[in-house]
């Protein structure tokens, strides 16, 4: 399983193209892809979103949030804080999740480059 996040899934619903966006092709159809629950909910979050849309990212499986979650989110957010380095809330949920489950994370965002240098975050660039 891979995680994806709401960088790269949004430019691949609207024909980006990129590294990142061929990796969300590929989990996608291998069946690999997964969603942190915040990534979903900033999808959802769209009132343009078209609802065959919405449907299709409410197929995709959904990483669970396991005991102690918030407390290490709050710890990982802190560390990279402490680091003067962006940590930005919904970044710092997704991250955890990741790590929580030890996946990478397909994203174009480059602030998780800072969760992945201080907190051993796996981006798919790193898996390539």
């Amino acid at each position: 399983m891979i995680a994806v996040d709401t960088s790269s899934l949004v430019a691949y619903l609207a024909g980006g193209d990129g590294a990142d966006i061929r990796a969300v092709d590929l989990a996608l159809g291998d069946n690999q892809a997964c969603l942190p629950p915040v990534v979903l909910t900033e999808l959802l979050s769209d009132p343009r979103l078209p609802n065959d849309v919405a449907a299709i990212l409410r197929e995709i499986p959904l990483l669970t949030i396991s005991q102690g979650y918030w407390e290490r989110a709050g710890r990982l957010r802190s560390k990279i804080i402490a680091r003067k380095r962006r940590a930005r809330l919904a970044d710092s949920l997704i991250a955890q999740t990741c790590l929580d489950h030890d996946l990478a994370l397909i994203t174009r965002d480059g602030d998780f480059h800072s969760f992945a240098a201080f907190a051993g975050l796996k981006l798919v660039t790193d898996l390539v």
